[in-house]
Parts: structure tokens; sequence; C-alpha cells
């Protein structure tokens, strides 16, 4: 009978948790050669559509915000192109986040002058972690996002359950996931985009296990991404890993389902979203 009660009790404070607070749903859109692509495991890249496009598309159909990764940029150590990010503003009606290449407060002004909202730094931050600290006391620690990306590997690997990749997912970074997000929000990022390699682009559902240990062992919200297939699987990520938001790439990139219907869903569901 207790552990009929502590179970239910258990129910009750995830659904009071959930209900304090609006999950946001937010398109990912991964930029190449000013073109969104999309890829699965952060490879196998297919072309999507015109980022421009897409950005209005979204915002229309009721985006809470949007996220502009260019994917190369770290890769090909270069800064985020800004034609693309110009172009994208100019139709933009919800705050929009952009990232890769960022390796500076340079780069981060030069984005905040041309109305970007939010930034997200990844690589850079891992091999300067004082960015972070920076970034957060010029900027205010709202409009930084640090990008964590990870890998899980087996018990008997002899590496980190939840390993840290960097580079574009190509560079391991020799850190347990978990320990790195608690340092970043010690430093002063006001979220985590949480994103599991081997869940990106399956569409089998977001890495539980990792976004859990994430969201649980930091008090920022924690975006989860990688591998929403149906509307199941976004329900799943709030619920059982407590991410405080979602997002989605593959199944708007290619009609799978609309903003409107997950927004729906989830407000049946009983989670509170903008609608």
């Amino acid at each position: 009978m207790e552990e009929r009660n502590s179970s239910k009790i258990r129910k009750i404070k995830i659904k009071d948790d959930i209900t304090m607070r609006q999950v946001k749903v937010i398109p990912c859109l991964d930029i190449k050669d000013g073109r969104v692509v999309k890829g699965v495991k952060f490879v196998e890249l297919k072309d999507a559509r015109d980022p421009v496009e897409a950005a209005t598309v979204y915002c229309n159909a009721g985006a809470d915000e949007l996220v502009f990764l260019d994917i190369a940029a770290s890769v090909e150590t270069r800064a985020t192109r800004m034609d693309w990010v110009k172009r994208v503003k100019e139709v933009t009606t919800v705050p929009f986040c952009v990232g890769g290449g960022i390796r500076n407060l340079d780069n981060m002004q030069a984005l905040f002058d041309l109305g970007v909202n939010k930034v997200s730094i990844n690589t850079s931050a891992v091999k300067n972690p004082s960015l972070i600290k920076d970034a957060s006391e010029k900027f205010g620690s709202e409009k930084i996002i640090v990008a964590i990306d990870g890998k899980k590997n087996s018990f008997d690997s002899g590496r980190p359950r939840l390993e840290l990749m960097i580079m574009g997912g190509g560079e391991s970074a020799g850190l347990d996931v978990v320990e790195w997000a608690k340092k970043v929000e010690q430093l002063g990022a006001g979220e985590i985009l949480l994103t599991s390699k081997d869940a990106d682009g399956t569409k089998e559902g977001y890495d539980i296990e990792m976004t859990k240990a994430v969201a649980e062992a930091v008090s920022i919200p924690v975006t989860a991404s990688g591998g929403a297939g149906k509307l199941e699987d976004l329900y799943d990520v709030i619920i059982q890993a407590k991410a405080a938001n979602v997002l989605c790439a593959s199944i708007f990139h290619f009609g799978e389902l609309t903003i409107p219907e997950v927004k729906q869903y989830l407000q049946n569901k009983g989670i509170p979203v903008k609608v």
C-alpha cells in the first residue's frame, strides 16, 4: 500500500511541475551552405528547404521560438555566415536563436546587433568555459544557450556512459554530459539545448535516459532535441525526462506533423502550451 501511495505522489508531483510552466515547441533548422538540411546521427544530410521559407511557415504556424544552427561552422573553423541570418531576421516574428561558429563575445555582439535574440555555443564553450561566464555577465544569461551534444556508451566501455561530443558530433570531449551540464549552469548559462547524437534524425524517440539525467541535475531549462518521430515522443520526454521544451526538425521539415497538431495534442494531455 505504501509503495502504491508513493507512486501516486510521484505522479502528482510530476503533474504539478508541468502545470507551473509553459512548454515551448521549437523547430530546429540546421543550416549548411545557406540551406536547411537534416541528417541522421549528424550525417547523411539531406536538403530540406530554404531557411527564409521555413522561418515564415513556422512563425505562421505558431512556433514559440526558432533555433538556427550553422552546423558546418565549427568544422570549417569559421564564424556563422551573416547573410542567411539577415534574411531570416526579416521574416521571423518570434524569438530566435543562432548557433555555430560562435567563438567570442564579438561574434555574439554581431549577431545581437542583427536582431538575434539568443546565441547557442557548444564547441567554443567546451574549449573555453570562461566564455559562458563572460557572455552571461555581458549580455545576460537569458541570451546564452549552451548546446550539449551527447552519445551513449555501454557501461563496460571504459568511457563516460553519457559522453560529451563537440565539433558537430565528430569529436569526443572526454567529458561526462551531466557533469558538463552542471558546470554550464554554474558558469551562468540560461538554458541547455541537449541533443542525443544516437537519436538524432532517427524518429525513434528522444533519449529519455540522457534528458532525464541532465534535467534532474540542473535547475535551468533543458530543451530536448534528437529523435522526435511521433506525438507520443514529445509527451514522453516532457513527463518522463522532465524536459522544459521540445525541439523538432524532421517531423516538421518533411510535413509529418505540424506545430498546431503538436500543441493540440500536448494540450489535450494536460501539458500547458501557448496556443
